[in-house]
């Protein structure tokens, strides 16, 4: 939970994916740097004060479960994760405490996100304009993550049908979205595929690698 002010802010990071685009392997443990992409970006909530969160895991849950053992956060695991990640975040925000005014929403396969990106999106929500309930970076107009909502988001998405997540809510309340203009690319890179490993060492010079059990793509 975060303080800023008396603003109190969990977070949910999302984990569950087959990795299906890259082999089936499960991305958020490719290596920046020494340190998988989840564990840096839990490190950078927890740098920027986020103490509470909710990682949600599903298949590859185990090689995951093993890689958090040392970090000090809360695994939720989804049974059935589906094609979108909307079930995985009803588990999240369910598993997180009632008492939050905030819920900030991350992705464990962003690369780049620091500590200092969590912090400039919890000023932005904080100052979002009056009427906004949803803060999401926008850089060149594309959108990005993390994300940010009010509790009341929280509280309508979990009291929504099975399929209401984060877009959906969205759809149906666009005047309450903040498209948060950044010129941070930091928010809007991600990894889903091989060409997107080439693509992030070809722009940043970072070379992402697989840990040893993952070297070889599954037959």
């Amino acid at each position: 939970m975060h303080k800023q002010g008396s603003l109190a802010v969990g977070a949910v990071v999302l984990a569950a994916g087959s990795g299906s685009r890259m082999g089936h392997r499960p991305k958020s443990l490719l290596k920046l740097n020494g340190m998988a992409l989840i564990e840096r970006q839990i490190k950078s909530l927890s740098i920027a004060g986020v103490q509470r969160m909710e990682v949600v895991l599903g298949h590859h849950a185990a090689h995951m479960a093993r890689a958090l053992q040392p970090l000090c956060v809360n695994i939720t695991h989804n049974p059935d994760p589906g094609p979108d990640t909307a079930s995985s975040l009803r588990i999240g925000l369910q598993a997180l405490p009632s008492n939050l005014d905030a819920v900030l929403v991350a992705l464990a396969d962003q690369p780049l996100i620091t500590s200092q990106d969590i912090t400039d999106l919890v000023r932005a929500y904080t100052h979002r304009p009056a009427g906004t309930q949803w803060v999401q970076p926008e850089v060149d107009g594309m959108p990005g993550n993390p994300v940010m909502f009010s509790s009341e988001v929280r509280q309508q998405i979990l009291a929504g049908n099975a399929g209401m997540g984060g877009p959906q809510w969205r759809t149906e309340h666009p005047e309450q979205v903040h498209r948060w203009p950044s010129p941070n690319t930091h928010y809007c890179i991600d990894i889903d595929t091989p060409e997107d490993i080439e693509a992030l060492a070809t722009l940043t010079g970072h070379r992402l690698s697989w840990p040893a059990e993952w070297t070889e793509t599954p037959t």
